[in-house]
């Protein structure tokens, strides 16, 4: 099932087109306030792809009622204080006011984490694009600060700092990652976190995830990189992470993290050997 509303232009105000695939699953508590955080962000030309992948938490109805609040939802403020009347006027206007391109699929059946990610690549029309987790929080100025360095054609990945948030939304730790290097970010450990954005061109020439790998971005960059892309770190915090120290959901329960964790070491150890041949 597909549906597909506000279809927004190939270019605004002459930037290129960002595709944010946000891939759902029993995440309904969370869902509205990460969509609003991809649709309010100050980049204009944008398309967002919602994939939910058989939601049992009724996030599915979630999304359904946020994209139904986009066309027709209105916020207001006082504007106005007329003296003679002693009335305090308001001015009433659309909640949501930008023009975005805005497509939600739901998977016939449960395809998982990478296979969902995938579909909405797939469906993924932007020069630039990323996927941003459905409980987490992207910064207003997170992609225009990303699509900056890609747009200079210094590079052709860019990743930043976050933030790792609890459910009330306090910071439990800054999480600064080191300036690109190969050894750094990818020999030592995974160091690329999730606060990014590339070309899709990566995926045209090189892939997508792979959908038999447990640690399905490590793996995917880690080719990006070995390929000759070109990764550039911006040293400032924007993104949230949600923390999942006390839930088991999904791919945080413990046996299925453990195996995440059992697959960046073999990708660690394929890094360096990558690196000892190629020195």
């Amino acid at each position: 099932m597909q549906q597909t509303i506000d279809r927004a232009g190939d270019l605004a105000g002459g930037a290129r087109l960002i595709s944010i695939v946000i891939p759902s699953y029993n995440h309904a508590q969370y869902i509205e306030a990460c969509l609003d955080s991809v649709y309010f962000q100050d980049y204009l030309n944008l398309e967002i792809i919602i994939v939910d992948d058989c939601s049992q938490d009724g996030s599915g109805e979630v999304i359904e009622k946020w994209l139904e609040g986009v066309g027709t939802h209105t916020a207001s403020y006082l504007s106005n204080y007329n003296e003679e009347t002693g009335e305090l006027v308001r001015t009433t206007h659309k909640r949501y006011d930008r023009q975005r391109s805005i497509s939600f699929l739901r998977n016939e059946k449960n395809l998982g984490s990478t296979r969902t990610y995938n579909r909405g690549f797939r469906e993924a029309t932007g020069e630039y694009c990323s996927f941003v987790v459905s409980d987490d929080i992207c910064h207003p100025q997170m992609l225009s600060t990303l699509a900056k360095p890609l747009d200079e054609d210094r590079a052709d990945f860019v990743y930043s700092d976050m933030f790792i948030i609890d459910d009330a939304y306090r910071v439990l730790k800054e999480f600064r990652l080191p300036d690109y290097d190969f050894e750094k970010s990818f020999c030592n450990w995974y160091l690329c976190g999730v606060a990014t954005l590339y070309r899709r061109s990566l995926h045209l020439d090189f892939g997508y995830y792979d959908e038999t790998a447990m640690a399905d971005d490590h793996e995917c960059y880690l080719r990006f990189a070995m390929n000759g892309a070109r990764f550039l770190h911006i040293p400032r915090i924007l993104y949230s992470v949600r923390s999942h120290e006390n839930r088991q959901e999904g791919l945080h329960s413990t046996t299925r993290f453990n195996a995440l964790l059992d697959h960046s070491k073999s990708l660690v150890q394929k890094a360096r050997r990558w690196r000892k041949e190629n020195s």
